[in-house]
């Protein structure tokens, strides 16, 4: 499980959600080897004087932040990282210096999930990878 939350300004949000839903989704297909059907995105689109940041990061500055089951290598958690970065700037036209990443994994028991406690979920992908 990967919940993805994006924020950016809203300019930048508005005009690029769905390249960006597209390339994330891509990159956690390849990284994680997601199913096509597993995407859950939010996108926080923030006014400029709420959205504090270095001048040098730009009106496309997207933080990408990703919440997930522990068990992924740390090869996985890399290959993401530059899957990200790449598909990003490709798809959505926003430089890698514009983009900021941060990966938190938890524990499947301490996620609830359909009505059950995500420990006792069946998966139809693979976590240890």
């Amino acid at each position: 499980m990967a919940e993805i939350v994006v924020y950016g300004h809203r300019r930048t949000i508005n005009l690029k959600r769905t390249a960006l839903t597209g390339a994330i989704h891509g990159a956690i297909m390849v990284a994680l080897e997601y199913p096509a059907d597993k995407c859950f995105h939010r996108f926080i689109a923030l006014d400029d004087e709420d959205f504090v940041h270095p001048e040098d990061r730009g009106s496309d500055y997207t933080i990408i932040e990703i919440s997930m089951f522990e068990g992924r290598s740390e090869d996985a958690k890399r290959t993401l990282i530059e899957e990200l970065f790449h598909r990003i700037g490709v798809e959505a036209g926003i430089a890698p210096h514009s983009v900021e990443i941060t990966i938190t994994e938890t524990p499947k028991v301490n996620w609830g999930i359909r009505g059950v406690n995500a420990a006792d979920l069946a998966l139809n992908y693979k976590i240890e990878i």
